[in-house]
């Protein structure tokens, strides 16, 4: 392989040819790099020193960082190119790259030069002002001098040189400083691409009086990206799903990172790469990712999530289009969860299952049927649905399912009768409520057999027919037998008897034999009855059987009762009004019969011959076969209610008569023919029962006036009595309430009674010995006569009232423990007594002695020294 090799003068990012001509101009540049180029196909480029150098695939050598001629190695640098397509590789020596650099010449941006009337110089068509290129985050020494400003009107005056704009004089200041008499340009500070890619400055040129000299040039800084940021990824952890199963090549997931650095260039250029997997099962290279766009796809057969449920991948990304020599690198996690399908069938746990069931039982469970399935729970590949697909064709049974354990319930949904059969063998087989997937095949371990068993209970006897309808005459006379109602035992390996009763008859018409079911009437039936709706008659039986325990069924005999004439027809209405003179004076009648054509109308109307006035003001006249008219012969009939027999005569084939009788009430009418005495009429024509309603309020009216009248006088003797056991003493008002009062301790016990009786009967005192008297009598004086008083009541009724006050006080637990009558309340005319008026009689309290209050005890001590004789 040959090469042709020239240089190229890289001055700041600008190239220039690198001829013999231009050679010279070459060696001025602060750096340099070689174009190395084939003479075709595909080259694959790499240098021998990366820290100092780098070579780009199109062959152009870089200088990696700012470069002086005393930190260079003195050895040469080595240029390996291969080709990709024949693998064949070559080296090239590059020696004269040291020469290219200087240690002390800057490039000189020269103003443009101007005619003497200041106006620019049309400027060559190729003249440009190239960019000036500065790496980012130089170490310096700072400041470094970037190039040298200078306007050709420095060789004859002094000029100053300055630049303004951002990163000058403008914020960011200070990044960039010029020397005003040098014009030389330099960097301040280290910069940062990320920050600010490049800066637009504007060069001026004064004299020393501050005229501009030259016009403004615009300078370009631009800054050059060094591979100083990692990449990053946008999550640290990144999840992605795949199906179970999946063939290689299925896409799972895409994972992104970025990287600050610029990325035009192999500093922003990143490459993936899966680092590990974990774990390694069934292989470990289950993943690949792209290594430009992030992708992972799946790149072998065999996922599977009962095995492993779970990947996790170390991913890294990594610039420089992945050299691992000088690239920068950083990791993130990919977790890849293998999603479940439909690829395990359920299976049995046994492959018969046992159960049992009382008959005529429903909604019952029979039995649990356990599954096993290895696929994820609660999900649909996981849940079974049971299918009964045999033994089962009357659908006696369903198989639901247990949503938590996923079990499947054999349940009883319709009655299961022992005597039809005593065994249920029922095949069920359970599936999923997806479809298993493709290639997937239901196994053998999918179906099951339940085994069911009956058993025997004791049933209730039913009726057969039920109802059971007969039709007969009414009118059918006691005893009569009507039918045999019996019941049927389903038990039939039971040997059990049957017993009837009555259940419900609400007529009580019938009877029922206990042991045969016979059926009897103990009552005539009688079609009109209020128990027969529409000629029908229901009564209810029970059949009981002699199991353990003891059951029971109903029947209902419905009885259609046949009509015979066996009621007489009656008028309607039975009550009408007419007036005094009537006009017209014919009333319509018609009749009821309870029997049902023919043995109701037509029906024939007579009036009966008594009483004697009926026919001589009275006439009935036939309309039709259902309907009469009655009339009035007189012209005038006074008020008054007016009852007119009428004999009536069904059709029946036994024809039956009646006498009804026509309630009339006339009354005085008004020009319209309304009655204007209603109420005296209605008040004249109270019926009987009207008549006891009346009677009976009054009766009860009077009864409440005398349990009133009891209660009163209950009252006041309670009232009496609790008077009598109100303590003297406790009384502190100072007046006497109560007269004819006899106190006295246990000295005055033995009082006489006789003085309670009748005053007219007391002998006079005159025929009392002398000297005999009560220690608590009262002295004899002369007493002021007062008016007669009325008579007293009998003593017998006095004496009763001592005795209640007696046992009053006797049962008293609060009275004194001494025996006194406290008030007798009885005050008769001609009292032995006297008055006691003149203890409030001023005219002669002065004059009268007390002193024989001190003999009767000591209750009247007190009395005697506020009205004795004693000074204090």
């Amino acid at each position: 392989m040959g090469w042709d090799v020239w240089g190229v003068g890289w001055v700041n990012g600008e190239t220039y040819p690198y001829t013999k001509k231009l050679h010279k101009d070459v060696l001025k540049c602060p750096n340099m790099c070689v174009c190395f180029c084939g003479r075709g196909g595909l080259m694959r480029f790499e240098c021998s020193n990366p820290s100092d150098f780098r070579i780009e695939a199109d062959g152009v050598l870089y200088a990696a960082r700012t470069l002086q001629r005393s930190t260079l190695p003195v050895s040469p640098l080595l240029i390996t190119a291969s080709d990709t397509a024949t693998q064949q590789r070559a080296l090239n020596v590059l020696q004269e790259v040291w020469k290219t650099i200087p240690e002390d010449d800057l490039k000189e941006i020269a103003f443009p030069p101007r005619n003497m009337d200041s106006q620019l110089k049309r400027m060559k068509r190729d003249w440009v002002i190239p960019p000036i290129n500065v790496p980012e985050n130089s170490r310096g020494p700072f400041p470094q001098e970037l190039v040298r400003i200078r306007s050709d009107h420095d060789k004859n005056r002094s000029l100053r040189y300055s630049v303004t704009g951002p990163g000058a004089d403008q914020p960011p200041t200070g990044i960039f400083i010029i020397d005003p008499i040098s014009g030389e340009l330099s960097v301040n500070k280290p910069l940062d691409r990320e920050h600010i890619p490049n800066f637009h400055l504007r060069a001026h040129a004064v004299d020393l009086n501050g005229n501009q000299v030259e016009n403004p040039i615009d300078i370009v800084i631009n800054v050059i990206d060094m591979n100083d940021n990692r990449p990053e990824f946008t999550h640290q952890i990144w999840n992605g799903t795949v199906p179970e199963g999946s063939k290689p090549g299925s896409f799972v997931m895409t994972v992104t990172a970025v990287d600050k650095d610029d990325p035009k260039t192999a500093n922003g250029m990143l490459r993936y790469k899966i680092l590990s997997q974990n774990p390694e099962s069934p292989t470990s290279n289950m993943f690949t990712i792209n290594n430009k766009t992030g992708g992972i796809i799946t790149v072998a057969a065999g996922l599977d999530r009962e095995k492993v449920p779970q990947y996790t991948l170390i991913i890294q990304a990594s610039d420089m289009e992945g050299n691992p020599m000088y690239g920068l690198s950083n990791t993130a996690t990919a977790v890849i969860r293998v999603t479940d399908i439909n690829d395990n069938p359920p299976e049995f746990t046994a492959e018969t299952f046992f159960g049992e069931v009382p008959e005529n039982r429903v909604n019952v469970i029979v039995a649990n049927l356990t599954v096993t399935d290895k696929d994820q729970p609660n999900t649909l590949a996981w849940n079974a649905v049971y299918k009964i697909t045999g033994g089962d064709p009357t659908g006696r049974f369903s198989v639901p399912t247990d949503p938590t354990t996923n079990e499947g319930l054999v349940t009883v949904v319709k009655p299961i009768d022992y005597e039809t059969s005593r065994t249920y063998v029922l095949t069920v087989e359970a599936r999923n409520e997806v479809p298993l997937a493709k290639g997937i095949h239901t196994p053998r371990q999918s179906t099951a057999t339940v085994s069911i068993r009956v058993i025997d209970v004791n049933e209730s006897p039913y009726f057969e027919p039920n109802p059971k309808f007969i039709r007969l005459e009414e009118g059918m006379m006691p005893d009569s037998t009507l039918t045999t109602f019996s019941a049927q035992d389903p038990d039939r390996f039971m040997q059990q008897t049957i017993r009837y009763s009555k259940l419900s008859d609400p007529a009580n018409w019938l009877r029922i034999d206990t042991n045969t079911g016979r059926i009897t009437t103990i009552a005539i039936l009688d079609r009109e009855s209020p128990y027969v709706k529409n000629n029908l008659y229901n009564a209810t039986f029970l059949a009981t059987d002699n199991g353990i325990p003891p059951a029971s069924g109903t029947g209902t005999l419905q009885i259609f009762l046949l009509d015979i004439n066996d009621n007489a027809p009656r008028v309607s209405p039975q009550e009408v009004e007419i007036c005094e003179k009537p006009d017209p004076n014919a009333i319509n009648i018609t009749a009821f019969d309870g029997d049902l054509s023919p043995n109701a109308g037509p029906f024939a109307f007579e009036l009966a011959n008594r009483p004697a006035d009926v026919r001589r003001n009275w006439t009935i006249t036939r309309i039709s076969g259902d309907y009469a008219q009655v009339s009035l012969k007189i012209g005038f009939l006074e008020s008054g209610i007016y009852e007119i027999p009428i004999i009536i005569t069904d059709s029946g084939n036994l024809p039956m008569s009646n006498t009804s009788y026509l309630r009339i009430k006339v009354c005085q009418c008004d020009i319209n023919g309304d009655c204007t005495d209603q109420q005296h009429i209605m008040a004249a024509g109270l019926g009987t029962g009207a008549i006891i309603s009346i009677l009976l309020c009054i009766i009860i009216l009077l009864i409440l006036v005398l349990m009133f009248v009891v209660w009163m006088k209950r009252r006041d003797k309670e009232r009496q009595a609790k008077q009598l056991l109100i303590d003297p003493e406790d009384d502190v008002r100072d007046n006497i309430l109560k007269y004819d009062e006899e106190g006295g301790g246990e000295e005055d016990q033995d009082y006489d009674l006789s003085q309670l009786q009748q005053p007219d009967t007391i002998e006079p005192d005159a025929i009392k010995p002398v000297g005999i008297r009560r220690l608590d009598e009262r002295p004899l004086h002369p007493e002021p006569q007062y008016p007669m008083r009325s008579a007293a009541p009998h003593p017998g009724d006095i004496g009763d009232f001592i005795n209640e006050g007696l046992k009053a006080a006797d049962n008293d637990p609060t009275a004194p423990p001494y025996d006194s009558l406290l008030v007798f309340d009885y005050e008769g005319s001609g009292s032995t007594a006297g008055s006691l008026s003149s203890l409030n009689s001023s005219s002669s309290g002065g004059d009268q002695d007390y002193d024989y209050l001190n003999d009767w005890g000591p209750r009247f001590r007190k009395l005697a020294d506020m009205y004795g004789g004693s000074d204090d």
